[in-house]
């Protein structure tokens, strides 16, 4: 098949007769030239080849036209007999009162209309594709002040949760992960904030008082894995906060300590495919390397060797 570029193939030619007509004499040009086509029309169906003729007849911009369509195989043939009865047909119709712009050109001409079932599953997968192209879109920016007001409750209800659980296993650190603040270290802190606050006893649902207790809190996130540890003053003489953020971070290539201080410090985990490092395949081992760090330390229970013992809290961990 013939083509003009790899995506526009063409199976036939196609040779255009057009003219402009006026509206003088009740549009006498008009039918003049629709009497010379019918004089013409019997020869130019004779052509070897001819597939379709076709006449346009515009009523706005006065346009005359007659398309005679032939394979591409077949076009050749016609061209080198000059497309008679061309020569006549022009002739005749420049000598029509009222008719301009005598002219031809040659085009490709195919039809492209789809039958019914192919023109059903096209739709169909055009469907399917809006479809998908709609759920890949990234998401519209959340307002900072409702995405702030989900990060606090969620922060306060997991200090509630961190407390009790705490409590019962004896434990002064304490090692999770959250949702909301979706990898953003600045909102990660404002989470542990809220977690960290004093309980207000007047208050129809308690929120926070895990201020007392040490915490290292994990936020995943598409870029990075966010991270934020937390050692209350009491705690500080016995456990460096910095360090025991930076040695559950040194254990990814690509870490990197945002901040450094006695009570909270904050680093990231990038994304890195090349390396297979996903922040959410990396959480739970990094949530074990703070615990064994503590465990050194002789800050965490020890490990008796059932798997089943081992204090490791995600989101799962804690009822929605």
């Amino acid at each position: 098949m013939p083509e003009i570029t790899t995506s526009v193939k063409f199976d036939n030619i196609a040779r255009e007769w057009r003219c402009k007509w006026s509206e003088d004499a009740s549009k006498a040009s008009l039918d003049a030239a629709q009497a010379v086509l019918a004089d013409l029309l019997p020869e130019l169906s004779s052509v070897e080849g001819v597939a379709t003729i076709q006449r346009i007849v515009c009523g706005g911009c006065h346009d005359f036209k007659v398309i005679t369509k032939l394979p591409a195989t077949a076009f050749g043939e016609w061209e080198k007999a000059d497309f008679a009865p061309e020569k006549d047909f022009l002739a005749k119709l420049g000598g029509i009162k009222g008719v301009s712009a005598v002219e031809t050109q040659t085009y490709t001409l195919e039809e492209v209309k789809l039958n019914k079932k192919d023109a059903k599953k096209a739709m169909e997968n055009k469907e399917a594709e809006a479809e998908k192209a709609k759920a890949d879109a990234p998401k519209p920016p959340e307002d900072p002040a409702k995405k702030l007001k989900k990060v606090i409750k969620e922060g306060g209800k997991r200090g509630v949760e961190i407390e009790g659980a705490a409590d019962m296993g004896g434990l002064q650190f304490f090692c999770t992960s959250v949702d909301e603040p979706e990898g953003d270290v600045e909102l990660l802190t404002k989470c542990v904030e809220a977690m960290n606050a004093k309980s207000d006893p007047t208050e129809e649902e308690r929120k926070g008082g895990s201020g007392h207790i040490g915490k290292m809190v994990f936020s995943v996130g598409a870029e990075h894995l966010a991270v934020l540890a937390y050692v209350p003053e009491e705690k500080q003489a016995e456990l460096s906060c910095a360090e025991w953020l930076e040695t559950v971070l040194k254990t990814q290539p690509g870490h990197k300590m945002l901040t450094q201080d006695k009570s909270v410090s904050t680093g990231i985990i990038p994304t890195d495919s090349d390396k297979n490092i996903f922040p959410l395949k990396i959480r739970e081992p990094l949530i074990l390397e703070a615990n064994n760090f503590l465990r050194k330390k002789g800050l965490f229970p020890e490990d008796n060797g059932d798997s089943g013992d081992e204090c490791v809290f995600g989101d799962d961990d804690f009822p929605s």
